[in-house]
């Protein structure tokens, strides 16, 4: 038997989908997910995304990461698969239930309402955590924000000189964060534009994560930085971040198809 894929792309931030809202196709496992996202000997992306039935929204997605590992909630996946339903729909996460239509500059997710407590992020103890008393070189006083997932935002005046590839791990596996952490390194350029660098957990340097600019933008404005309404700026392009009165994130940014093919699931087992 094989198995249909649609290959995805959120700014250079790629996916395998699979659909299972209405075709059974076998289960998903973290070292199936690994297999398919190996880009030598797989299909080849960041996030393997599996569409499923909801009781609760329009599908259900989950996400794993091409490390095998199921994360709670990607935004650029997100305007992917709302692209690929073809209409406003409301998406299931493990992180929530989030809402995604069609809008000018492409596709506009509601990412609901930043947490910014510290056991919402989660971090393995009570502390400030909007200005985290804790450093790794030069990377020091984090502000942390869970949008779906948990991130820290680092604000720098030279976004390009971090050595991101390797501090990246070395914070996201710190035992401060029992369920690890997406690491965002910031330069604010004005009150409207900031240039973004992220390490994502499960994945390592990425040219696009759609949380980690909700949450660079939120923890911006929090700090009084930028306006309400800013353009954060990828290696893989740009996205539009607002955020609303009423504590929504609105994400806006493009989203395309790349292409369509089938597997045999026995070559990856």
């Amino acid at each position: 038997m094989r198995i249909p894929f649609v290959k995805m792309h959120g700014l250079g931030n790629d996916f395998v989908v699979l659909d299972a809202r209405r075709d059974t196709l076998i289960p998903v496992t973290n070292d199936l997910a690994r297999s398919l996202a190996d880009r030598r000997t797989g299909i080849g992306c960041d996030q393997l995304i599996l569409l499923e039935a909801s009781g609760n929204a329009d599908f259900r997605m989950r996400i794993f990461n091409n490390d095998g590992s199921e994360v709670e909630s990607c935004g650029n996946a997100a305007r992917a698969v709302a692209l690929l339903h073809g209409e406003p729909c409301r998406i299931e996460t493990n992180g929530g239930i989030i809402a995604a239509s069609p809008a000018d500059g492409g596709i506009a997710v509601d990412m609901g309402k930043p947490r910014f407590a510290w056991d919402e992020i989660p971090l393995a103890y009570a502390m400030d955590s909007e200005s985290m008393p804790v450093a790794w070189e030069d990377l020091e006083n984090p502000i942390a924000v869970n949008v779906g997932n948990p991130h820290v935002v680092f604000f720098m005046d030279d976004a390009d000189a971090v050595e991101l590839d390797r501090l990246g791990p070395q914070i996201e596996h710190d035992a401060i964060f029992p369920d690890r952490v997406n690491v965002n390194v910031a330069q604010i350029v004005n009150r409207k534009a900031i240039l973004l660098r992220v390490w994502e957990r499960g994945a390592g340097l990425t040219r696009a994560c759609g949380t980690g600019a909700c949450a660079t933008a939120v923890a911006a404005m929090k700090k009084g930085l930028t306006d309400r309404e800013v353009a954060v700026t990828l290696p893989g392009g740009t996205l539009t971040i607002a955020w609303g009165e009423d504590g929504h994130i609105t994400m806006t940014g493009p989203a395309a198809e790349s292409f369509r093919g089938t597997f045999d699931p026995a070559d990856f087992t």
